[in-house]
């Protein structure tokens, strides 16, 4: 599973042209499912994203995390994050997950991140999107339960 984590001031998703939702000061988690990938994987990148200590404190260092600053995450599927682009001009997308299978385990994320009081709002699963996303410092993070990177 990976994530990329944008740290952001304002976030927002529409679809064929309307607002579907926003969140202010948070992240943006655009999370992409690997072929294989457990409850387990999104255990491990959740724990790792709402704790990420990136944003900063009355001292200017990255030292608060989602959590302390009681920040709003805003997620979003996408399967183009297993995108192999290492041969020819067109990415495979062969390590994805098929959506059948994806789409309990990012509804997943979705449930676990309200259990633990994770202000958290979505895209739709599947659908074309727009995304607005006004990245704040700019901070941009990737995560990879394979710890790949």
């Amino acid at each position: 599973m990976r994530a990329v984590v944008q740290r952001t001031d304002y976030s927002s998703v529409s679809i064929n042209g309307e607002l579907e939702s926003e969140i202010n000061e948070g992240l943006m988690v655009l999370l992409g499912i690997k072929k294989g990938d457990t409850l387990k994987d999104a255990d491990y990148l959740l724990e790792k994203i709402i704790n990420l200590r990136i944003f900063p404190d009355q001292e200017g260092k990255m030292n608060l995390s989602l959590q302390d600053i009681k920040g709003q995450l805003m997620l979003v599927s996408q399967f183009t994050l297993y995108g192999d682009a290492r041969k020819g001009r067109r990415p495979s997308f062969i390590e994805a997950e098929l959506p059948e299978a994806a789409s309990p385990i990012f509804d997943y994320c979705i449930n676990r991140l309200k259990e633990i009081d994770i202000p958290v709002e979505t895209g739709v699963f599947g659908a074309e999107m727009h995304l607005t996303i006004k990245n704040y410092g700019p901070c941009t993070i990737l995560l990879d339960s394979d710890k790949e990177f």
